[in-house]
């Protein structure tokens, strides 16, 4: 795959990568995979239709298709398309062509609800919650809803889902993306995601399942939005780290006993990820339990120090997800239980 012309990464973002991909292999990988083009990959909404017959209909356009994740059918991968010979056309290799920009996006189908374009380690999230039907479901940083309706296909429209934004734009978005895809038991709420927990602390309204997908600096999305290579300041790491705690603590206040928690984000800095999961632990001690899980994906466990900072050895039970590992995007999951 042609590599693009991206931005250079700053000297200190540099460094810190070496630290945390030390083998000059594993480094080298990393900063190819990152200039690369990200893979196009849709998932099926099986509350419209089954994955065989959205196949079937996707292979009329002549787009080649994959499914990357054995035990995840309704995952997909638009690996390109039959060459029409046209002018400008990009060539991957002899009989397969890049797909045009926004074409996955213009399709019949997609317009339609069959699929929601959705990047592999975004999926990764949910995959760890896996929410139930008749569950009672808070998802507190939704927009634009590509976690919230996946939560809603595997809840079947049943049970309750609360999907927050702080955002009035990104919160039409996501009721844009709800409506498209059919899902019907998400209630939209509208406020800073600490003050909503506190209002459902005080009305002593507990959740099944909470997903924190965290507002971060972005480390991970590189490959999609190489501008991030320009945004990045570690002073941001620092702020939106105070910030994943606090939304992190309240949103567990709303859990119920047994019930449980995925944090994430689409970064690889340890402040944002480990030292956030080892102030969950110090903050509910007994209360809390770091569990392990399983992803479709080959992952690395959390680390337990970092900058002369030590964190609790349970905090390697959370999953570092790199782009060089499995051709996606990074990202950082960790998985927790309420015990008491």
């Amino acid at each position: 795959m042609k590599e693009r012309k991206i931005p250079e990464a700053k000297p200190l973002f540099v460094e810190r990568m070496k630290k945390l991909l030390p083998e000059e292999k594993d480094l080298k990988e990393y900063w190819e995979v990152s200039k690369l083009e990200p893979v196009n990959s849709i998932r099926v909404n099986t509350l419209k239709i089954i994955p065989s017959e959205l196949v079937k209909r996707l292979e009329k356009y002549g787009w080649k298709i994959s499914s990357p994740w054995k035990n995840y059918p309704e995952v997909l991968i638009i690996e390109g398309k039959t060459p029409n010979r046209k002018d400008g056309e990009i060539l991957i290799e002899k009989n397969l062509a890049k797909l045009e920009p926004g074409e996955l996006g213009r399709s019949i189908e997609h317009l339609l609800g069959y699929y929601y374009i959705q990047e592999l380690s975004s999926m990764l999230s949910v995959i760890a919650l896996n929410p139930e039907e008749n569950e009672i479901y808070l998802d507190l940083c939704a927009s634009p809803g590509s976690k919230t309706t996946e939560a809603g296909e595997k809840m079947k429209n049943q049970g309750t889902i609360i999907a927050n934004e702080v955002s009035m734009g990104r919160m039409r978005i996501l009721a844009s993306n709800l409506e498209r895809c059919g899902i019907t038991n998400t209630i939209i709420t509208k406020k800073d995601g600490r003050d909503l927990c506190r209002k459902f602390v005080e009305n002593d309204f507990k959740f099944d399942k909470i997903l924190v997908d965290a507002p971060c600096s972005g480390e991970g999305t590189l490959r999609s939005s190489p501008k991030t290579y320009l945004m990045w300041n570690p002073k941001t790491i620092k702020s939106l780290s105070k910030i994943q705690k606090q939304l992190t603590k309240n949103a567990f206040l709303t859990l119920k006993k047994n019930g449980e928690i995925v944090y994430s984000t689409c970064t690889h800095a340890p402040e944002e990820n480990e030292e956030v999961v080892d102030f969950i632990l110090n903050e509910f001690k007994n209360e809390i339990e770091i569990i392990d899980f399983t992803l479709p994906v080959k992952t690395r466990p959390g680390l337990v120090e970092w900058e002369g900072k030590q964190y609790d050895k349970r905090v390697k039970l959370s999953k570092r997800i790199y782009p060089q590992d499995n051709n996606t995007e990074g990202f950082f999951v960790a998985k927790f239980k309420r015990t008491e």
